[in-house]
Formats: structure tokens, sequence, C-alpha cells
């Protein structure tokens, strides 16, 4: 039997219980909002999704300058989607792409939100009609949900093959 001393304090259980609880809400608000703005990308005009653009959009005061948007590699695959009142256009689906592509996702919501594609763990900021982007390589195979967080809304799924 313990026994214990006079003014000694039990803290092994109760510090273990805080530990596990602050990791715990840690790792929770991983899918959270991030305020960082090295999460979301510069906006960009949305294009066409059945061929890549190879043509520099205009400069204008909060995007990259001409020459900086004219060095940019050309997409490989452009995928566009608007939201409006929740409905999703083109409607939720798959979209698939060769691993190694270069793919650029752009969203017009009519509502502020944040897309999110899940497993490369890219964001971008949605203000209400103003198109949000995301860029990136597709270097990790499998089956990705893209979709935005304040409406909770898929969007689609990204298949990379």
């Amino acid at each position: 039997m313990f026994v214990r001393a006079p003014g000694a304090r039990r803290t092994a259980i109760p510090t273990t219980l805080l530990v596990t609880g602050l990791l715990s809400a840690l790792l929770t608000a991983g899918c959270g909002h991030d305020d960082d703005p090295s999460v979301a990308t510069p906006s960009t005009p949305p294009t066409s999704a059945a061929a890549p653009t190879t043509a520099a959009a205009p400069a204008s005061a909060d995007s990259p300058t001409a020459a900086a948007t004219a060095s940019t590699p050309a997409v490989d695959r452009e995928i566009t989607v608007t939201v409006t009142k929740r409905r999703i256009n083109p409607p939720t689906g798959r979209v698939t792409v060769a691993k190694g592509q270069l793919v650029r996702i752009t969203v017009t919501s009519d509502v502020v939100d944040e897309l999110h594609v899940h497993g490369y763990d890219l964001g971008a900021r949605l203000p209400a009609g103003t198109p949000g982007s995301v860029q990136f390589r597709a270097e990790k195979t499998g089956l990705f949900e893209v979709e935005t967080h304040e409406t909770e809304l898929v969007l689609f799924q990204l298949v990379v093959r």
C-alpha cells in the first residue's frame, strides 16, 4: 500500500491527461482554418478546363508581374469549378491525372470559403465571387478529396495514377 507524505502532490496522472488532451487538440486542429499566407496561392482567373493554358495573364496590382507570370510553366491539367447556392458545376465526380503532371485547380464560390486538397495539404482562400487557385505537381498517387471547408462540399475526387 502506498502512503503519501503530507504536502506531497499527485501530478503524474493529471499531467499525463493534460498532455494527452493538448496533443489530441493539436492533431484535431490540423485540418482547421489556416491564416498562414504561405498556404494560399495567388488567385488567378479561371480558364477552360479542356486545354492547358500557355498564355500569360495580365499583371495587376495584387498579382505577380507579367515577367514572373510568363516564366511560370504551363499546366498539364486545368480544373475549374464553380459553386453557386451549394450547387457544384461541373457536378461532383472523379478527375484523373497522371503522376508528375502540373495541376491547377481554380474554384469560384458565391460565398466566402476555403479550398482544400486533402493528401497534398494545399489550400486557398475563396472570397465570394472571386476565383481562388492552387497549383501543384501531382507526385503522390492515390485518391484525394478536393473540398470546401466552410460549406463542407466535396467538389471532386482527384485520382493520381
